[in-house]
């Protein structure tokens, strides 16, 4: 390949986005909701004890959020839009390759994407000046911010390459973020609520006196219910784009041992799915210090984290995987000279 011809193909690319009037409009549209809720997190998390980490992860969520709606639809339609428009035939007759085409398409959708995520630097500046912001949480979360867009437009672009209609390209590549954020959302619930284990349950309680001493104790009661096992399929959450950066970002707790953004609140939660559930309970209220209180004792988030396994490179490791399968395929499709092309497809 050729980083000369590549290049090229990259400022050709930027310079007809950078043209469209529709471009200024996304970015006006992009910042003015990044506005609101950087606002509304300011208020909201303004009397917490860490309010600039919690601001910040909330612009960060919420840019991931916006870079995954946009695009796909910049990406979706980056070469069969050329080759409705007749300008990718004019390519193809050059010097350039069909792998530095496909490069340089990606590229560019990446570079376009992390245009979005510019405009969102200064709110997450903004959100450092209200302290409790760690160099190392901003460094992680950024560098996972670039490669989940990278991974988002490389999707685009592949199937752009794959298919012939710029409509149905769009639409896959939204499909497949759909099953990336919240695809993997549904199958962990259901498989989850699907694979269930019996509890059992033993419950005896006391009757007292007039001086509240125990007076005696009631017979046994013992009950079976069911309880959803999430801990067998916790791994189905691992190639979500918000798990993986949550997982991945280090977490600072407090003295209670919480965590003090919203990073390491969802690394918790998700994480407490790989703990197994009991598979007996016992409530014994004749036995001072072993009731209720006993069974409240619950780790805390940190003492959680430590305890469990990391996922975030496995999801990001399949993010890749499956981005580089597309590419292939788009390269497979996109090269010259074609044997088989779809019918009605334009060639110049």
């Amino acid at each position: 390949m050729s980083l000369d011809r590549i290049r090229t193909l990259v400022s050709l690319e930027l310079r007809q986005r950078v043209r469209s009037v529709a471009w200024y409009v996304l970015l006006g549209v992009y910042g003015l909701i990044l506005i609101c809720v950087t606002a509304l997190a300011f208020l909201a998390f303004s009397s917490t004890p860490h309010p600039g980490a919690e601001i910040y992860s909330t612009v960060v969520f919420v840019t991931l959020l916006l870079a995954m709606l946009v695009s796909p639809a910049l990406t979706g339609n980056a070469i069969n839009g050329d080759r409705e428009a007749a300008t990718l035939a004019p390519v193809q007759v050059t010097l350039a390759t069909t792998g530095e085409i496909v490069t340089g398409k990606f590229l560019a959708g990446w570079i376009t994407g992390l245009a979005f995520a510019v405009v969102a630097v200064p709110f997450m500046i903004l959100a450092t000046f209200a302290g409790g912001v760690s160099p190392l949480v901003v460094l992680v979360s950024l560098v996972v911010l670039v490669v989940e867009i990278a991974v988002i437009s490389a999707i685009g672009v592949a199937f752009s390459g794959i298919l012939a209609r710029p409509l149905f390209s769009v639409a896959c590549t939204y499909l497949v973020v759909a099953a990336l954020v919240l695809g993997t959302l549904i199958a962990f619930g259901l498989s989850g609520a699907a694979i269930r284990t019996p509890v059992a349950s033993s419950y005896r309680s006391a009757q007292y006196d007039s001086s509240g001493g125990i007076e005696s104790c009631d017979p046994w009661e013992k009950s079976t219910y069911y309880t959803p096992r999430y801990d067998q399929v916790w791994w189905m959450l691992a190639p979500n784009p918000f798990v993986i950066l949550a997982d991945a970002t280090p977490t600072a707790f407090d003295a209670n041992g919480n965590p003090t953004d919203l990073f390491g609140s969802l690394k918790a939660g998700i994480r407490s799915a790989q703990i197994a559930p009991k598979t007996s309970t016992v409530y014994d209220e004749c036995k001072p210090g072993n009731g209720f209180q006993a069974e409240e004792q619950q780790p805390t988030s940190e003492q959680i984290i430590a305890e469990t396994t990391p996922s975030w490179f496995v999801g990001l490791a399949l993010q890749v995987l499956l981005a580089g399968l597309l590419l292939w395929w788009a390269w497979s499709r996109t090269r010259t000279p074609a044997r088989r092309l779809p019918p009605g497809t334009r060639i110049a």
